[in-house]
């Protein structure tokens, strides 16, 4: 990943909300803290999280659209990181000062 200072990101009102509301959720912080160490299968992330299927897919759908998590198809399967930009996106989605900690 890269180094989020290296990254120009400016979102306006409506991503910023996207983003600000997608880390917002338990089960989507859940899922952004596992992928912050490691590449991760759909099928280990519904493990690790005891989630259904079905909302485990929706959580990854709400946090592709914010721009936070790319999934990359292996066969079968779906293997999830985080976008390059991710701290990024969160640090330009917090309003005036709280976006430059």
């Amino acid at each position: 990943m890269l180094d989020s200072s290296a990254v120009d990101t400016t979102l306006d009102a409506a991503e910023a909300l996207a983003v600000l509301q997608a880390v917002a959720d338990p089960i989507r912080w859940r899922v952004l803290t596992r992928l912050s160490t490691c590449r991760r299968c759909v099928c280990d992330l519904q493990a690790e999280i005891d989630i259904a299927p079905n909302l485990l897919s929706y959580h990854l759908k709400v946090l592709r659209d914010a721009g936070l998590v790319l999934g990359t198809r292996r066969g079968r399967w779906i293997d999830y990181t985080l976008t390059d930009d991710a701290q990024a996106r969160v640090k330009a989605a917090l309003p005036g000062e709280l976006g430059r900690w």
